[in-house]
């Protein structure tokens, strides 16, 4: 990397040379260990990346360099924890896209009679959600509300309609 672009990281020639050396001789070592933790190689290779990324910076003050490698094992798993607790982590996958939701017209009498009984507000967002197929922000233009307002009255309100369906099929 030339000396231009090596200041914008942060670190001096001397620093980087040290750091690109360390990184060439124990590559294959931590690539093992980033393996072990992500679980894939694919994963790994970006969570090595990510994580010398991450400590770079640092490389000047790192007292011995003995520990190094322990340094970086700590912040390859450190990295692997933040990145599990990303939202996107949480969403499922599935194999086929699901059919977009119709209304069964033999059940919807009955399930409006369930939005009809929700307080106000929830039963604006619920109808305007899933009756009117309006978007979170069509939705709070409507009502004149914040998007997060139309988020918890939604939640609110299906999870008022959950528990009168548990109800229901459980007695």
């Amino acid at each position: 990397m030339p000396a231009e672009e090596q200041v914008g990281t942060g670190a001096d020639a001397d620093t980087w040379a040290d750091f690109a050396a360390y990184v060439a001789e124990r590559r294959p070592v931590l690539l093992r260990w980033a393996r072990a933790v992500a679980g894939d190689p694919h994963s790994a290779e970006d969570l090595l990346q990510e994580s010398l990324l991450r400590v770079l910076p640092h490389w000047a003050g790192l007292r011995d360099r003995a520990a190094a490698d322990a340094y970086v094992r700590r912040t390859i798993t450190r990295q692997h924890v933040s990145a599990l607790r990303r939202p996107w982590r949480r969403e499922v996958t599935t194999a086929s896209v699901p059919e977009t939701w119709r209304p069964d017209e033999r059940r919807t009498p009955e399930v409006w009679g369930l939005v009809l009984a929700l307080p106000g507000r929830q039963r604006s967002a619920v109808a305007l959600r899933f009756y009117e197929e309006l978007s979170i922000a069509e939705t709070a233009a409507v009502l004149g509300c914040s998007t997060g307002t139309v988020k918890s009255n939604t939640s609110r309100g299906l999870a008022a309609l959950r528990r009168v369906a548990d109800q229901a099929l459980a007695g």
